[in-house]
This record gives structure tokens, sequence and C-alpha cells, in this order.
């Protein structure tokens, strides 16, 4: 017996409102992501700038149909070719496909009170072939795709209301596409509202004042705590046999040295990064955010039974981005920052960095893997990692990725190394699969897949997918079962 248990999910990731398109097809509302421009002026690793949004910019994208300044409307057209796309993820042996549910395909405002059934069909099909090509679907609920309607009457996610919204989504998903879905996630990255509230919590920071924003943005999150629990509740009583999983960002932060004031910036740092598994795994908050808030004067409204919901229905298993690690110290100034997933931290001189900065850690994966088995003792799954680059097509039309295919090799033997110390892996889908639309830079040409796209930043292109040199190694790996990295 290898390494990887038999049956272990070899796969890969997408999310719809970067990969779908059809935004203005088969009834769909928009979302939120609909309106995040591309700005070819902004610096590529300035994501404050690269995310700024305000309501000009709303209004602007609520009254436009350009798919070049807004592309994540098109993205790579997985609405029109779903099958092709399946057929090609067959074809490497996928065991697994991530996908996200368009919340306004279903519900174009997020406030209907029934659904669309044109939506119903469209995932209907989907799911219904990933099964018959032996590919089972993961299931994202929430992927920075609210709809923009709902965004903007209840304040994104701070209006307790939504979580009744939310809610009747995810019953309709379980009542339509529960006996074609085993596997499902409730929310996406739920922690990256602190970094990027706009995509994560929606239109909660437009229009109010800085002093107001992290108590709005600590009560969008309780919400989603809220909402996350009530969907795991809903999803046992309505499929038994199905599971339900978080999904954080995990970012390890390493100490600048053994300074004890670094060790201790480093510890406080992780225990923000584990503190949204925490909530979900545990079922409850831990005492130090509490005195976080009692320090801020942060109040959080709390329903009637909001607790004992947190309590009573926890997540089945952990799964989570990994992407990189970081380096903080107790006093930053002087040092080289880098950045990454919209998140920054000091520059580690052991370590070699991507196309747009993003440092790669292949040894940080092993260590967040037996870190958090050891805190849970919950089965993980790493549902997104993955190598953002330029990819060049020669004269031949091949793409000779070997830079994409050093990295997974790299962090697969780091998933073996975790699994051989005890961690219960359940399965590695890495993100963009297939070449998709940038979600912090709204790029193509910022490429994570084994599958190329033909279309480029500014929306010119024939949309046709060609196989790189790493879907044929990924599909060898797969067929091994991992044991074959040559």
């Amino acid at each position: 017996m290898g390494t990887f248990p038999d049956g272990f999910l070899w796969g890969g990731a997408t999310a719809a409102n970067q990969y779908e398109g059809g935004w203005d097809e088969g009834g769909r509302g928009l979302s939120v992501a609909d309106c995040t421009p591309y700005n070819p002026n902004v610096d590529r690793k300035d994501y404050a700038a690269l995310h700024f949004m305000d309501q000009a910019l709303i209004d602007e994208a609520k009254a436009s149909r350009d798919t070049t300044r807004f592309p994540k409307r098109h993205g790579s057209d997985f609405y029109h070719r779903w099958r092709e796309d399946i057929d090609l993820f067959a074809e490497m042996g996928f065991k697994c496909l991530r996908l996200s549910i368009q919340w306004s395909r279903l519900y174009p405002t997020g406030m209907e009170l029934t659904p669309s059934e044109e939506g119903i069909r469209f995932y209907t099909n989907v799911l219904s072939y990933l099964k018959e090509k032996g590919i089972e679907p993961l299931v994202t609920l929430h992927h920075y795709e609210m709809p923009l309607a709902l965004a903007e009457k209840y304040d994104g996610w701070f209006d307790r209301a939504v979580i009744d919204h939310f809610v009747r989504f995810c019953k309709c998903c379980f009542e339509r596409f529960g006996h074609l879905v085993r596997y499902w996630l409730s929310f996406n990255e739920i922690d990256s509202g602190f970094r990027h509230p706009w995509t994560s919590l929606g239109y909660c920071m437009l229009n109010h004042a800085p002093e107001v924003r992290e108590q709005m943005v600590y009560q969008c999150l309780h919400n989603q705590f809220v909402g996350s629990a009530l969907a795991t509740k809903l999803l046992h009583e309505m499929v038994p046999a199905a599971l339900m999983g978080c999904m954080v960002t995990k970012t390890t932060t390493y100490p600048l040295d053994c300074d004890p004031k670094n060790i201790l910036k480093a510890q406080a740092d992780n225990r923000d990064n584990l503190l949204f598994s925490d909530v979900q795994v545990r079922g409850h908050y831990p005492a130090w955010i509490k005195q976080v808030w009692e320090r801020k004067n942060i109040e959080i409204d709390f329903g009637l039974d909001d607790e004992a919901i947190l309590a009573s229905y926890p997540v089945d298993f952990v799964s989570f981005s990994y992407y990189m690690s970081m380096v903080d110290a107790a006093n930053t100034e002087g040092h080289e920052k880098v950045g990454g997933n919209l998140a920054t931290g000091i520059k580690n001189p052991y370590l070699n960095t991507s196309d747009w900065g993003w440092q790669v850690d292949p040894d940080g994966l092993t260590y967040s893997l037996i870190e958090l088995y050891d805190r849970y003792e919950k089965p993980l799954f790493i549902v997104e990692n993955g190598l953002g680059a330029y990819d060049r097509v020669e004269a031949d039309g091949s793409i000779i990725d070997d830079y994409r295919i050093d990295y997974f090799r790299s962090h697969i033997k780091a998933i073996a190394s975790a699994i051989e110390q005890g961690c219960d892996v359940m399965g590695y889908t890495p993100w963009g699969c297939i070449d998709l639309v940038s979600m912090s830079t709204c790029e193509m040409s910022k490429r994570y897949g084994f599958i190329y796209v033909d279309l480029d930043d500014e929306g010119r292109g024939t949309y046709d997918r060609t196989r790189k040199k790493s879907f044929f190694w990924y599909k060898k790996v797969i067929e091994s079962n991992g044991e074959d990295l040559a």
C-alpha cells in the first residue's frame, strides 16, 4: 500500500464567480463578484487598491454590460462548455471536482421564495454528468457570490435576516442536488472578511465610517458562523450520508527569529488565523476573542439560540486553502515585505517567490496539516493550492509548464509526509485546475490551470481549451495514487 489511502480524492478546484460565466443568462441576477473591476493601471501587489470599492463603482457596474471591465462576468465560459471541461477532467482521472453554486442563479436577488427552475436544471445537468464520469462533486455554497440585491438591502451579512435567506438557499440545494452531492462546504475562506470584506461579506464596508467597520465585520462573520451551523444541521437532516466542511485560509506564520517577542507575535497571528476553524469545529468562540471585543467595546448581536446552534452543529471535516506561509515580528520596520492571497508579511529569505510575489513553502503545508489534525482530530481536505504564473504558448501550440509541475510535486510530497506522520487527509483539489479569472487581480494572465484557456486580460480570445504539460503529469500522479511524481 502506498502513502495515499485508497479512495483519496484527487481533483481540482474552481469557483462559479471566476469560472462559470453566463452572467446574464438563465435568469441569473447580479452578484457582488460581477461588480469587481479589472484595473490594469493598479500595481498587481497593491491589494487595497485592487479591491477598492465604493458606491459609484457599484452604480457603474449595475448600469454596465461590459465584460472587459468586469471580467468575472465571462469567466472561462463553463456555462456553455461544461461538458467539454468535465470530459477533460475525467481524462485527467479526477476523482473530485470542487465547484460552487451561484446563489443568484437560483435566487436572482437572494430574496425570492422559490428558486429558478432554469438554474436548477443547469446545476442538475452539471452534477449528473460529473457523477456519470465518476467524479465526486465538492460543492461550496457561498464562494464570494452573494446576490448584489441582497447585499445592498441588508448591508451584506450585517443583518440577521440574511441568515434566513441563506438557509432557504441551502435547503433548496440539499433538496434538489442532495442525491448527487456527498461533500459540501458552507463558506469559502470565511476568515477573508478581515482582509477583504467586500468580497466575503458583501457591501457592509461601503457606506460606513472606519470606526464602525470592525464592529460590522465581526457581526457579519458571526451571522455567517450561525448560517454555517444551520446549514450543517439541515444537511444532516435532509441528506444523512452527506458531510459538511468548513473552509478557511491557512496562513501559518513563523517568527522572524527566536526573539521571544517575535515568537509571541507569530503566535498571536496564528491564533487569529485559527479562530475561524475553532468556532466551526469546536462550536464556540475562544475566550480570548471575547476579551478583545470587551476591550474594543464591540458588541455582537447574539440571537437567543446562537450559542446552542454553534455548539450543536459543528462541521464534519476541515478544509483549507494553502498557498504560502508568512513571517512576522514585533517590529517590522526595515524589513522587506511580500504578500499573497490578500495577506502581507516579512520576506522569508529561505523561500522562492512566484511571478506575483507569493512565497512558495511546501514544508509549511506539512506543518499546517499536522497542526490542524493535532488540534481538531477531524479529517482534513486541501481544497486550494497552486501556482499563479505566466504561461507561454509555443509555436507548436504546447505549454511547457515545468515550474507548475515542480510546485505540485513538492506540495504532494509535503502531503505524503503529513499522512506518514498520522494525519487523516481526505483529498487534494489544486486551485484553478483550468485557467480562470483571478480573484485578486481579475486577470486571465495569472494562470493556475492544467488546462489553458485561450483568453487574455482584455477578454480577447477563442475560449478554446489546450492541455498543458502539467495535464499529463497530473494524470500520471492520479493513476498511481500519488506514487509516481517523476
